[in-house]
């Protein structure tokens, strides 16, 4: 199974992340974490340029566009491990929700895996800003809000479940854990 966590940044899945996937395998199941963007040559370019002051103009977001786009293909491999969930910290989504046009981002993105399941961590925008660190230009409200109404619009093309991110870290993980059960045959009875 391929799960992706999707959200504005600062809303808590590097944390969540590592939650499902410990519960995971209390539960007896086998888990491989992803990271995007990856630590390639790709994807420590992409870190770079995510920093400069320009990386929200239209111009430098097609660029980054391009670059996730590759990135991506580097960990097509590790996906298709079926005895595995693969929980991946971002994936093409966030392309379709960050970069335009998005006819264009599809169809670079046309080789991508479509995952199984996606669960946006729904965050407040302004509590987003007050979470990032802002080194990186687009971590401002003005921005943010395009990309979480971006969200809400593309993860109506995939399965998904929508976690309100703006609950305690406790409250967000049995969220998880309760959309997930199902997917990977746990009861989800079980779940405080």
């Amino acid at each position: 199974m391929y799960i992706v966590f999707e959200g504005i940044d600062g809303a808590g899945k590097s944390s969540q992340i590592q939650l499902l996937k410990e519960w995971l395998e209390e539960n007896g199941l086998e888990v491989e974490l992803l990271v995007e963007p990856t630590d390639s040559k790709v994807g420590k370019l992409i870190r770079e340029l995510l920093t400069y002051d320009n990386a929200t103009t239209e111009d430098m977001q097609k660029t980054l566009g391009l670059l996730f786009a590759a990135d991506r293909m580097l960990i097509m491999d590790k996906l298709n491990d079926e005895n595995k969930i693969i929980i991946s910290d971002r994936s093409f989504i966030s392309s379709l929700a960050y970069q335009e046009p998005k006819d264009w981002i599809n169809e670079i993105n046309k080789y991508a895996k479509k995952p199984d399941l996606v669960l946006l961590l729904d965050l407040d925008v302004a509590t987003s800003v007050k979470r990032c660190d802002g080194e990186d230009s687009f971590e401002n409200e003005e921005f943010l809000n395009k990309v979480k109404e971006n969200y809400l619009d593309v993860i109506k093309e995939f399965n998904y479940e929508i976690i309100d991110a703006n609950n305690g870290i406790n409250k967000v993980s049995s969220d998880i854990k309760k959309a997930v059960a199902s997917y990977v045959g746990i009861c989800s009875s079980q779940i405080p």
